[in-house]
């Protein structure tokens, strides 16, 4: 096999992927909205049937305790965010590998969060699905309960990371046109020195991190849910640097330039005095 038919396959398998677990970010979102209306409902026997009963971890479990235990799950959702007309929002997935076995998830299963709003707070459901069936292992809330926020600020704060991004843009522009040598370590230094980190949270707010460094020409941007929606962005400490350096150089080079025309007049005008 040649090294560019490696690499289409590896780019394929890339995108098949990718499109999979696209595909299944919606499915976790639908099949969590289905369980909990059915649930809220008190359709217990719907709610069974999207559920992995089949599987390993759950075949031991009867019926009726199976119902018994939705009912209390539903009184305390019911108690902390009304009984239902949520809206559902798709966090994150993932499959966790640690060297505590503890922490792993269970083999041919996918843990998701979902975020859930009845429109005044917003809380999460943790969910572990069947990745055979695409089915409900377990779920549970997780234990958040947040005012829903005012999203015009946070899309506000949004000008200052954009603000960053195109000044460190434009340094890079403006080294690419000099005559820098070694230019590519002026670039690593634009992209990569930019600390410390401010971060503003939709839900939690403004913070910073003192040592925390935005690799990615200094900013840096979630969206997922109102819990996970965060703007990020770290002082562009190399690019001041080096439009600074870039600044001098010109300075130099005006300085250098109107000195060796003042010295020929100068020359020129003893002559004629002579």
């Amino acid at each position: 096999m040649t090294k560019f038919s490696t690499f289409a396959l590896l780019v394929s398998f890339a995108l098949f992927t990718s499109c999979d677990f696209i595909k299944n970010t919606f499915t976790y979102k639908d099949k969590t909205e289905n369980f909990v209306e059915a649930l809220m409902d008190k359709n217990y026997d719907e709610c069974i049937n999207l559920m992995a009963t089949d599987h390993e971890t759950a075949k031991k479990t009867n019926r009726d305790s199976l119902k018994f235990g939705l009912d209390q799950f539903r009184a305390v959702i019911g108690s902390n965010f009304g009984d239902g007309n949520f809206e559902y929002t798709f966090m994150n997935a993932e499959k966790k590998r640690s060297t505590i076995a503890a922490e792993n998830t269970p083999p041919n299963t996918t843990l998701a969060h979902i975020e859930f709003s009845n429109g005044k707070n917003i809380g999460v459901f943790q969910i572990l699905f069947d990745d055979t069936s695409n089915k409900i292992i377990n779920i549970h809330t997780l234990d958040v309960k947040a005012e829903k926020p005012n999203m015009l600020l946070f899309w506000l704060f949004g000008i200052l990371p954009l603000a960053v991004l195109l000044f460190n843009i434009y340094v890079i522009r403006q080294i690419r046109k000099s005559n820098l040598t070694r230019k590519w370590l002026k670039y690593l230094a634009v992209i990569v020195l930019n600390v410390p980190a401010i971060s503003y949270a939709a839900v939690d707010g403004l913070s910073y991190k003192l040592l925390n460094f935005q690799i990615l020409f200094g900013v840096g941007f979630s969206f997922m849910g109102y819990l996970g929606s965060v703007w990020t962005f770290g002082i562009p400490l190399g690019g001041i640097y080096w439009l600074w350096k870039l600044h001098q150089q010109k300075n130099l080079a005006f300085i250098t330039k109107s000195t060796s025309q003042i010295i020929p007049d100068s020359h020129e005008k003893t002559t004629e005095n002579m």
